[in-house]
């Protein structure tokens, strides 16, 4: 089956700091890179590194011609990538000494997705596949509402965490994927919406202690693997990335988990986000040596 990823398509500047600036306050940076990024954009690396058959939908500024080859190169499809007039959407990320980070998005060319450009992916389709994407870009409840009504099974990232954009794609989702943070905000400041909870399978990350899974028909556990981590920006999408492509290839939930753990904890001990995550043969290897 295919995964169509409406997702942000980010250039991601990632200063390393001893600590993380406060308001007010100027510190100096040890090191810089500029690289691909975007949780829509991390997702998709993830999953097409996974063998995923990863379609992407978005868009980038038309001066960034290397945010196209660098996803090419990852192998997604970036058949409904478009390039529009303007700035690529673009993240400032600051990475401390702990591996904690702080970010800064502009949505830029994110904000600019047409519902024809949906609906023109979503036409090639079919029943059964996976839709998955964030809140990163514009017309998410509207792709989310098409792509469920198509038959599609339609799997949510509620980050970052918006409220209103929440309410617009919860109803349609069956997979959520999730931070402690997150859920706890859709169950404590939206309680309308928490029964939903109930009723679909949800993922939730737990960082060092490990992942929880609860869907109707089962609950499960699974601890993290233990690394040195050095940079943790992107390790949510470089698991979510690998748990969906593992389900969509029929894996059980229990493989899925501890696979996509294996690849956040191999993407925590690198620096950097799209080109940090690992391919599956990593991930195999590093699973074999941690049995």
């Amino acid at each position: 089956m295919s995964i169509f990823n409406l997702g942000s398509i980010n250039i991601d500047h990632i200063y390393q700091m001893q600590t993380l600036p406060r308001p007010g306050e100027t510190l100096a940076a040890t090191q810089v890179q500029t690289v691909l990024g975007g949780k829509g954009a991390n997702q998709a690396v993830a999953a097409a590194r996974a063998g995923a058959d990863l379609r992407l939908i978005g868009a980038c500024g038309a001066q960034d011609g290397w945010i196209l080859a660098a996803l090419g190169d990852a192998g997604v499809d970036i058949t409904h990538v478009a390039r529009l007039p303007g700035p690529s959407g673009h993240a400032v990320i600051y990475v401390d000494a702990a591996a904690e980070n702080c970010i800064v998005l502009y949505g830029g060319a994110n904000r600019q997705i047409t519902t024809a450009q949906i609906d023109t992916a979503l036409a090639t389709a079919k029943v059964g596949d996976w839709f998955l994407l964030q809140n990163e870009t514009n017309l998410g409840a509207y792709a989310a509402e098409r792509a469920a009504s198509l038959g599609l099974k339609v799997c949510y990232s509620a980050a970052p965490f918006d409220a209103d954009a929440v309410r617009g794609i919860l109803p349609f989702a069956d997979l959520l994927i999730v931070n402690e943070l997150e859920e706890a905000a859709i169950r404590d400041a939206m309680p309308d919406l928490s029964p939903r909870l109930t009723q679909i399978a949800v993922v939730t990350t737990l960082g060092a202690k490990g992942t929880r899974y609860a869907a109707p028909d089962l609950a499960l556990d699974v601890a993290a693997y233990r690394v040195d981590a050095i940079d943790t920006t992107g390790a949510g999408d470089t698991f979510l990335g690998f748990f969906l492509a593992a389900i969509d290839k029929g894996a059980t939930v229990e493989v899925a988990l501890r696979r996509a753990s294996a690849a956040a904890a191999i993407k925590v001990s690198r620096r950097g986000t799209s080109n940090a995550i690992p391919t599956q043969g990593e991930v195999a290897a590093f699973q074999r040596n941690h049995a």
